[in-house]
């Protein structure tokens, strides 16, 4: 930790350098932070509508005052921003603004700002810089580290993307104060997910009632528990990496069926992270009492345990088909035989993805 109270999570991913920090007033500086870097003299910054109302021009500043030409670009907030055809928008309106190969670009915003901007930086000129200025408690811990971008298709969600990885990340937890609570609370689904593949220690210091302002601790703690998990295996080529996906086969699934915007990305994988513990506890050993403990915290933050009668589990069941964490037609699904340690099976068949849906609605 700095003079300043910032943290610095390290992450060694051979090829792709990467700085990680953590911790308040990192809108400021990130100006002077992309200027250490070395990259050329324009940028474009792309959030969504209301995260630049609330913080564009502040980042916009610090780029400015370290002698950035910077083009702001904005999209609408929510999942529906995650497509091919804003993506290309963005690219049309980079190239318009005489935006070239030795530019870079920052994301500023939440999951789907920077699943989507990280897209654009990796097929724009085939590849430039970017930064990520995660400002929700899922983009700080989770989606924005690791390099994985994307968007949707109609079948399903982030279908369609690459690895990119990112040079820069600034997780600056002031920009959590701004988070209404229900997007503020689902994000600690991805925390808790962590907590039950890799942590299960951490399980007992999540407090709800935590201040914000206290956070960086906790979000450095998860940020280097993702680090770690993609430095073992960037590109889920051996199988570590996709060990973050517990409870995201069903989520995504729900996320998709349920139509983009009934839930938060945190709500539905709540619901897939019950489905996939009660799977691990009635046919890989999972205690009890420990499934018990991690629905309990889910329920502590107010995140959902229950599914609503209104969608169909066959239909569930065609869309975590698509889901490209199945391969060749054979599911590879993620279970915990025991709190803080996660495998992926290739045992878990239909009848038990249908046994763990039914028993959301209990």
């Amino acid at each position: 930790m700095s003079a300043n109270g910032t943290i610095e999570v390290p992450i060694s991913i051979p090829g792709s350098p990467c700085r990680i920090l953590v911790g308040r007033g990192l809108l400021a500086t990130a100006g002077q932070n992309c200027a250490d870097q070395g990259w050329g003299a324009s940028c474009a910054l792309i959030s969504d509508e209301t995260v630049a109302r609330l913080h564009g021009e502040e980042v916009k500043t610090s780029l400015e005052n370290a002698g950035y030409r910077v083009t702001l670009l904005t999209v609408p907030p929510g999942e529906k921003s995650k497509s091919m055809r804003a993506a290309e928008d963005l690219c049309d309106r980079m190239v318009e603004a005489g935006l070239d190969r030795g530019s870079f670009l920052v994301a500023l915003g939440g999951g789907v700002v920077g699943d989507l901007a990280g897209f654009v930086a990796a097929v724009y000129h085939r590849g430039i810089p970017f930064v990520q200025i995660p400002t929700t408690i899922v983009a700080q811990v989770d989606s924005s580290i690791g390099g994985k971008t994307g968007v949707n298709a109609r079948a399903g969600k982030n279908l369609i993307g690459c690895f990119h990885q990112p040079r820069l990340v600034l997780a600056d937890i002031t920009t959590l104060s701004t988070l209404p609570d229900r997007e503020y609370r689902e994000g600690f689904a991805e925390v808790i997910k962590h907590a039950a593949i890799r942590d299960a220690a951490m399980l007992a210091d999540l407090d709800p009632q935590a201040p914000r302002e206290s956070l960086a601790p906790l979000i450095a703690r998860n940020i280097a528990i993702k680090a770690a998990i993609v430095a073992e295996d960037e590109r889920e080529e051996t199988g570590a990496r996709a060990l973050l996906n517990f409870g995201h086969t069903i989520g995504h699934a729900i996320e998709n069926v349920a139509g983009y915007g009934q839930f938060l990305h945190g709500e539905a994988i709540s619901l897939g992270l019950c489905a996939a513990l009660e799977i691990s506890q009635r046919k890989f050993g999972l205690a009890a009492p420990d499934a018990e403990r991690v629905r309990a915290k889910l329920a502590a933050y107010g995140l959902p345990l229950v599914l609503p009668s209104t969608l169909g589990t066959d239909a569930l069941l065609a869309a975590a088909g698509k889901d490209k964490k199945f391969t060749a037609g054979k599911i590879r699904f993620v279970v915990v035989p025991r709190l803080g340690h996660a495998e992926m099976s290739s045992e878990v068949t239909e009848s038990d993805l249908r046994t763990a849906i039914d028993s959301l609605r209990e």
